[in-house]
């Protein structure tokens, strides 16, 4: 699997997020639509998006009993998008009701990720909010290996954890790897981070990458040093 860049599109509405798109005029990237735009615009913003020629990742983390989630999934399944997700946490079964959802007629499934820790989680807030007294990096460990006994193609996890992932579940389990800034940038509010250069030498396959591409004042520049530091 080769690596590849995920803009973050978190923009309000369609006619920002693309106004942001009409900039990539020589490229289609991969983006994400999240909660934020995807609650504002319905399912209709990612036929639009994937009219114009991108790749989506459908950021919308489902998490719920095993049949809301399957027939969540199955309704998904209908937009064509290329990756969704839901969290690790539903247990292994929500993750096999969901693939089961997610899978069409023909046998075809967009690929499916499970989040095992958000990258604004500290381990602090681990033990003292969510009452998890494992490590940070046991509990995405055990997140990722019930992920993959779930069926799942791969996690969302922090760069930080990419590479004890494929240790632990293979080199095809796919990592993608928000919290990703560049050396000179802004941390913004994510705790665990990475530069995309540190993201390829440790083994991420997909890096998710929002402000420092969206609120850059040349966004296709800022992409482009992004492919050119994680995936060339």
């Amino acid at each position: 699997m080769g690596r590849d860049v995920i803009i973050a599109c978190d923009f309000s509405g369609k006619d920002e997020v693309m106004s942001f798109l009409d900039k990539f005029t020589d490229v289609k990237p991969f983006v994400k639509i999240g909660m934020e735009l995807f609650y504002a615009e319905g399912p209709q913003i990612v036929r639009d998006i994937k009219a114009r020629g991108h790749k989506i990742f459908l950021d919308l983390k489902l998490h719920d009993i095993p049949n809301t989630v399957k027939k969540s999934m199955a309704v998904l399944s209908r937009l064509d998008v290329d990756m969704t997700n839901l969290h690790a946490s539903g247990t292994i079964a929500m993750m096999e009701a969901a693939i089961e959802g997610l899978t069409r007629p023909d046998g075809t499934r967009p690929i499916l990720i499970a989040v095992t820790q958000l990258t604004s989680t500290s381990e602090e807030r681990l033990k003292n909010d969510l009452l998890i007294n494992e490590t940070m990096e046991n509990t995405v460990m055990h997140y990722a290996h019930n992920a993959k006994v779930a069926g799942l193609d791969g996690v969302v996890c922090s760069p930080l954890e990419a590479e004890r992932v494929h240790d632990r579940c293979g080199k095809d389990f796919v990592t993608v790897t928000p919290g990703v800034r560049f050396a000179d940038g802004d941390k913004g509010d994510q705790v665990r981070v990475m530069t995309p250069a540190e993201a390829k030498r440790i083994g991420s396959d997909y890096i998710v990458v929002g402000r420092p591409i969206t609120a850059a004042d040349d966004p296709v520049a800022a992409y482009k040093r992004c492919v050119n530091e994680f995936v060339d």
